[in-house]
Parts: structure tokens; sequence; C-alpha cells
């Protein structure tokens, strides 16, 4: 799922995985982060925003990107998160983007997993908020594994929440080329994607084949995530997928997540309105 996370639509089967955003407006949420309220209900993104700007103590983030994209796909939060003074680890997962010359058949979700971890650990970075979008839902989860004690908040991006021992697939079936390596990159996007055709082209432009591997390989999961303390769940209904509707839907059921939900942006909520998607983790980290 990356950039897309993958609903695969009849129109969509040579690998668009996109989500889309239904219709509630930011007003009928409610709830307030910075005050501790449960995830049970939906918060208001206009306060919750509000709330983040007045935070300035420096922060970390590690940003993961979903199926198909790189670290690329979020210039546009990262370049506005640093501006503001806070450090910030956008990734690139092993043959994708910049790293696309590494793929091969033996890239798996283990693979992404120590993507993450290594980052996290060379750097020697403590008090993280790990960020995660889309497919990256799956090797966050399965880092947290093993940094979950260097990680203060995390914040699922239209991601999907694994349990232990699925895998993509299970969540979002497809199928398979039989010697496959990868998932071929998106050639078209689907309408709601983006309003603007220059960030239709420029994403067109970047997009690079997702490995396979990382879709097969369950993720073993022992409740890391669960663990830690801050927790928020952002939907972006435009981009229609079961897997997560049900993510969302559990988030709000659940008093240690915040759920939110933007019903104006696409699935790539970092490049289609990115003031947004910054103010927002500032208060969720």
């Amino acid at each position: 799922m990356g950039g897309y996370t993958v609903a695969f639509l009849t129109t969509f089967k040579q690998g668009e995985y996109f989500m889309t955003v239904s219709s509630i407006t930011r007003r009928r949420m409610i709830g307030g982060l910075a005050a501790g309220v449960g995830a049970s209900s939906v918060i208001s993104s206009d306060a919750f925003i509000g709330s983040a700007r007045a935070q300035s103590a420096q922060k970390t983030f590690v940003l993961v990107p979903g199926a198909f994209y790189g670290a690329w796909s979020w210039r546009r939060v990262s370049d506005r998160l640093v501006k503001q003074g806070h450090r910030v680890y956008p990734l690139t997962l092993t043959g994708l983007a910049e790293r696309s010359h590494l793929l091969s058949k033996d890239i798996n979700l283990d693979t992404h997993i120590a993507d993450i971890a290594n980052i996290v650990e060379w750097e020697d970075l403590t008090d993280i908020c790990l960020v995660a979008h889309s497919y990256a839902g799956y090797p966050a989860s399965g880092a947290l594994e093993r940094i979950g004690n260097r990680v203060s908040s995390i914040v699922w991006v239209d991601a999907l929440k694994p349990a232990d021992g699925q895998s993509f697939r299970d969540q979002v079936p497809f199928q398979m080329e039989e010697g496959a390596i990868s998932r071929p990159a998106p050639k078209a996007l689907p309408p709601t994607a983006f309003n603007d055709p220059k960030d239709v082209a420029w994403v067109l432009s970047k997009v690079t084949p997702q490995p396979i591997g990382t879709w097969l390989q369950p993720v073993k999961l022992s409740g890391a995530r669960e663990k830690v303390a801050k927790k928020t769940y952002i939907r972006l209904p435009k981009f229609q997928l079961a897997a997560l509707d049900k993510a969302f839907a559990d988030c709000k059921a659940d008093k240690s997540w915040t759920a939110i939900e933007n019903t104006t942006s696409g699935h790539s909520v970092m490049i289609a309105e990115p003031d947004w998607l910054t103010d927002l983790l500032l208060q969720a980290a």
C-alpha cells in the first residue's frame, strides 16, 4: 500500500493501491488529544492542530512510506518539520525509490522491519514519534517489537494495523504472477487521489515496483505496538479499503488510541495537505 494502500478495485489491477475518503465534516469530530481524551471518539482536527501550534519543544520523527513510495513522499512534511526545528528521518525502504537498485527476490517484511529498526539504533534515536503510512503499518508494527522502548508515540496515517501472524496479502488479497519478485508501480491514479494534476504527474514519475516478499511474509507481534504511550490513527476515507475501515473502527473503540478522520484529502495526505498533516503530527508526537 504505499502511497497507495491496496484496494484492488477492478479498475486498478496493476497494483494501484490507493485509499479514499468518505465525507464527514471535521467539525463533527469531537474530543481533545491534548486533554488526554481516549481514542474511543473521533478527534476534531481543528482543535487538535490548534493545540499543536502552541508546542515548541524539539521532537524526533521517523517517517515510513507506504508501498511504491520512498522518502520523497514525505518531503513536504519533513521540510516543514525541519524548518520548525525538529529532527526528521524520512525513510526509503529497501528495493524502492533511490534504493530500487537493490530490488531482489530476497527482500521480505523482515528486511523492511530492519530498515526501520536500524535507523533508530544506529542514529541512537530515543523519544521518537514513529509515523507509518499505508503498507508501512506492517513493518512499523514489526519494528516496534525491537525498538518499542525508544518510541514515545506512533501515528498510523491511513495505515494497516495487522494482528500477529497476518500478512499484507491476508488483508489485501491480490493475484501473483509465478516467479514475480515485485508488484508493478501504478501507471495511473484514481480521480480522488489528488486535486492538483501536478501532484499526479510528480507521484507517477517517482513510484517504483514493490518487493512482493514484503506482502507475503506474516508479521510476528507480541503487543509492543499497543504498549506505546501515545497512539493516533488518521483515516482518509476517500481511499476505500475494508482493512482500513476496520483499523479505524478498532481505534475509535480503544481508549488508548486517538482517532482522527480527514475527509478532504486522498490517501497521500502528506503530499496533498502537508500543512494539515505537519500540524497534526506535532500534536500527536
